[in-house]
């Protein structure tokens, strides 16, 4: 399918990915035909290459209905739980407009600007500097947001993060790196389970002494040892092509993401300047790699960056200079412990806009300068970052 813009290129991937996740599905089947070759190794070690094959084979079409209906009892069971799983393991936990007022009007006037329904706010308490999005219908769509991301970030990079998250929901990233996790991670568990069981455990092939002739050998002892490897071969590959799919669906992904928070926003340089200040600063204490995949960034990387989940900072903002003129401050360098000072601080108004002399958001017009009370003074808020506009 070919792609020209910003919307074709979503419907080529939401095409990939369909693809990506149905070749996941085969992986379970894979698995089933490796586990059946191994059971008829079990049941007689006795037994030529030619006849595990077909034996095995026949029984995987037995066991077809029966994986199906496991891999989507899987996915029901993840349907109605997964957001709990996901709380229970980040400590996220539900905000209204009177707990974040700044955060609650900032996702609303996005998601009115283009008439979309309003995702549940989640807050994370985390130095961390990340968000993600979760959900796999309307009434379980939800946005988390780290505390450390809220201090760090002002207004316009703070509304360009929410954005990319709401992207990930109306371009329906969630629901496929939901499924695609747990398809993944039933793969992965018996995977693991199977080479932990075989390695630990001291299996013999023939059945018995081997001094008969070395073709007799062939048949059967040997027969049962080619389809123990054989068996062990399909199981790494299918455990391998599921990290890879889950990869794969992870990164052709983000990109997307930023170009429709720039769409949301009509701000490049927020989406920009916000990249750099993540940049090497989101990772979660004690999440799960699942998790970790679901943020808008992640900092744990792959060999070579081979099984890195997201794209490099530096790739998402160089296609942002690119294709929508955003100008890139360059990177940010990390603050020392104990000196990352709030960029933000909260204000004692009713509408919850921060304080100091932020610029106004994409949705509002320019404002008068409200001068400042007799005998006081004021100065801008500095913080640890240069913004694409300079030190603020």
């Amino acid at each position: 399918m070919a792609a020209y813009g910003l919307y074709t290129h979503i419907a080529s991937n939401k095409f990939r990915s369909v693809l990506l996740l149905g070749g996941l599905f085969l992986l379970v089947y894979v698995m089933v035909f490796a586990g059946a070759l191994l059971a008829e190794v079990f049941i007689n070690s006795n037994r030529p290459f030619e006849v595990y094959i077909s034996l095995a084979a026949r029984d995987l079409i037995k066991a077809l209905p029966f994986a199906t209906i496991g891999a989507a009892v899987w996915i029901v069971i993840a349907y109605f739980f997964h957001q709990n799983l996901i709380d229970a393991v980040t400590g996220g936990h539900d905000v209204t407009r009177q707990e974040q007022p700044r955060l609650y009007n900032l996702l609303e006037n996005l998601c009115i600007s283009r008439g979309i329904p309003m995702p549940k706010l989640k807050i994370v308490d985390s130095p961390a500097l990340n968000a993600f999005a979760t959900g796999l219908n309307r009434s379980q769509y939800a946005i988390s947001v780290t505390t450390g991301l809220m201090k760090s970030l002002n207004d316009r990079e703070l509304e360009a993060v929410l954005g990319h998250e709401l992207t990930h929901i109306r371009n329906g990233d969630v629901q496929l790196l939901v499924v695609a996790v747990i398809i993944a991670g039933v793969i992965g568990f018996f995977s693991e389970l199977f080479f932990r069981i075989f390695f630990n455990s001291n299996w013999s092939f023939g059945g018995g002494s081997r001094s008969s002739s070395s073709s007799d050998g062939d048949k059967k002892g040997g027969g049962a040892f080619a389809i123990v490897l054989l068996a062990i071969a399909l199981i790494g590959v299918a455990w391998g092509l599921s990290l890879v799919v889950r990869f794969a669906l992870s990164r052709s992904r983000e990109l997307l993401a930023d170009a429709g928070s720039v769409e949301l926003t009509k701000d490049p340089d927020a989406m920009i300047s916000a990249l750099r200040k993540i940049e090497g600063r989101g990772e979660l204490e004690g999440a799960t790699s699942a998790v970790m995949e679901m943020c808008i960034d992640n900092p744990r990387e792959g060999f070579a960056d081979l099984f890195a989940t997201h794209p490099s900072i530096d790739s998402r903002i160089k296609a942002l200079v690119q294709y929508a003129g955003g100008r890139d401050p360059g990177p940010m360098p990390l603050p020392r412990s104990g000196d990352l000072t709030p960029e933000i601080e909260a204000d004692d108004s009713p509408t919850g806009r921060s304080s100091g002399s932020l610029p106004p958001g994409p949705w509002e017009g320019s404002r008068p300068s409200t001068p400042s009370p007799a005998g006081s003074t004021t100065r801008p808020i500095n913080g640890p970052f240069d913004g694409p506009w300079g030190r603020r």
